[in-house]
């Protein structure tokens, strides 16, 4: 099939997770093309892997101290951008379009009449999941932000829906081949400003602790190590720490499961997913989660015990086996078969 590929680039997990797909179904013969937005092309990370590409402006949402701008986020928009790009889109001799939560590919879909799957996180909320108490607001954008015909929703636990465990990169199946460090840990705190991460982090100074999000160079200060982004030096300090301090995003939360690694959640403020991610996290007893930089539940955290992996199946290979079937209404007995494997 001729494939495009839309990937919202605000979130590193996005891309990710996306990579993991991309490479599957063009080693199984589909002819894919890329659409990055949300971030200027020169603010991503490693995307090389999915050219071609195109990046596009799209929509981007503004944070600052870990709370969504929604007013900066308005004034950020651009519609007149945003339409033409969509139309503009080129779709001729498209069988398919795949959108992870990218609004470009997803209202061209929509606009030119083709069949469109949502990939990732945000199209579990589709089903019957926890989700946090928000504004009507946020939940219609969550929901609607970039809808698709059919949805390939992911979570940590499949809460008797039909959706699919979270996409780990492969690098994390081969995990047995690091040593975990019990006094490591890993820290990403992407919306969060790095004096007030070192302020929180500073008096804890039996552990080490790996920073990642708004590092501009590689420095140790002591017991705190700040890195800039770098994919596999990230995922080594990932498959080396004993617990990960993060924002409620997806992919990483869900990369610490597969690895066992205990977890505590800082949900962005005024964020839904995240919040509905944080209440999950607790509900399913995965995680701790605290509304703030909170010293006394991270002193709290530090002392509880590792945890038992989840193990996760190689989904992309379950969701590109339903992508090939053109079925795509028969969804929950490829959910169901990834849930059954154990990687």
């Amino acid at each position: 099939m001729k494939i495009i590929f839309g990937v919202q680039g605000t979130g590193n997990g996005h891309i990710s997770r996306s990579r993991e797909l991309v490479q599957k179904l063009r080693f199984d013969g589909h002819d894919v093309e890329v659409i990055i937005s949300g971030r200027k092309e020169d603010e991503l990370k490693e995307i090389e892997i999915f050219a071609p590409y195109r990046v596009m402006k799209g929509m981007t949402l503004v944070t600052y101290k870990g709370k969504l701008n929604y007013i900066d986020t308005m004034f950020k928009l651009d519609p007149v951008s945003l339409l033409s790009d969509i139309v503009m889109l080129e779709t001729s001799d498209t069988d398919l379009i795949i959108t992870d939560f990218e609004p470009i590919t997803s209202m061209a879909a929509k606009l030119k009449n083709i069949p469109s799957i949502g990939f990732g996180h945000q199209y579990a909320f589709q089903y019957d999941i926890p989700i946090a108490r928000g504004t009507f607001f946020e939940k219609y954008a969550l929901l609607n932000f970039a809808p698709a015909q059919y949805n390939a929703g992911l979570h940590w636990h499949h809460f008797n829906q039909p959706i699919f465990p979270p996409v780990i990169p492969q690098t994390l199946y081969e995990r047995k081949s690091l040593t975990v460090v019990k006094e490591k840990v890993l820290v990403y705190l992407p919306f969060e400003e790095v004096a007030d991460i070192l302020l929180f982090l500073d008096p804890f100074s039996g552990f080490e602790f790996f920073i990642y999000g708004k590092v501009q160079e590689n420095r140790d200060e002591g017991h705190l190590h700040f890195r800039t982004y770098s994919r596999e030096g990230f995922l080594i300090d990932l498959m080396e720490s004993n617990g990960v301090v993060c924002n409620a995003g997806f992919e990483l939360p869900g990369e610490a499961l597969h690895l066992g690694k205990k977890l505590l959640l800082r949900p962005l403020d005024g964020q839904i997913e995240q919040q509905s991610n944080a209440l999950g996290m607790v509900q399913l007893g995965y995680g701790m989660a605290m509304d703030s930089l909170d010293e006394s539940i991270l002193a709290d955290w530090l002392q509880k015990p590792g945890r038992e992996s989840l193990r996760y199946a190689r989904t992309v290979d379950y969701i590109a086996e339903w992508i090939d079937c053109g079925h795509w209404e028969e969804l929950s007995k490829y959910t169901a078969a990834a849930w059954a494997e154990k990687s």
